[in-house]
């Protein structure tokens, strides 16, 4: 799946891929919200490429939402905004990859054969950064539902929207809170939402 809001890029992709594979179906999405919807009316995918700057991506928030849905589907960042934070930044929160936009198309769909592959493609000078490399081990010991949890949270919702949004009652809401401080190493909701801006809003 192409999820790009920009025409250009989701037809170029698109195009490149099926001239090398003839079999496969390449979806495409505009949002995070088309991309989820896909990903629950098909089931999986052999990869994600996803645009950082989606309008309702909220940082990697969006990138977050899908990895919770796909599991174990790989899924690379493509961007024009390639800055060395960006890039150690979406290397330490678990992405296969980084495909800059401002590089040539033969180059983004070469990485993406190496992904496909089962390979990694980071630009050369990229290494995660340590604070966010800390906080991505401390993401990692989240079950799901505490992620899902600590996502709503940091978008600013209150418990009682995050219980109807999940189904579930505010008790649950309240236990999941009182894990995901203690797993973070943070005493209330302020310091946790601090805790996500460097995932949410990196600069």
């Amino acid at each position: 799946m192409i999820a790009d809001d920009h025409p250009l890029i989701q037809e170029g992709i698109q195009l490149a891929i099926r001239a090398r594979h003839p079999g496969n179906v390449v979806d495409v999405a505009g949002t995070i919200a088309e991309a989820q919807a896909l990903i629950e009316r098909h089931g999986r995918y052999r990869l994600l490429l996803l645009d950082y700057e989606l309008p309702d991506a909220n940082g990697f928030g969006g990138f977050f939402q899908l990895q919770h849905l796909l599991g174990r589907t790989p899924i690379a960042i493509i961007s024009a905004h390639d800055t060395a934070q960006m890039v150690s930044t979406a290397q330490a929160v678990g992405a296969a990859g980084f495909l800059s936009k401002r590089q040539p198309l033969e180059m983004t769909i070469a990485g993406i054969e190496i992904i496909l592959n089962g390979g990694r493609v980071f630009p050369p000078s990229a290494g995660p950064d340590a604070q966010v490399d800390q906080l991505r081990k401390k993401l990692d010991s989240l079950s799901g539902a505490q992620r899902r949890v600590l996502l709503a949270l940091a978008s600013g919702d209150l418990n009682k929207q995050i219980a109807a949004d999940l189904g579930v009652s505010e008790a649950t809401i309240k236990a999941h809170l009182s894990a995901i401080f203690r797993k973070l190493g943070v005493t209330n909701r302020t310091q946790a939402i601090l805790m996500m801006r460097p995932l949410l809003e990196p600069s």
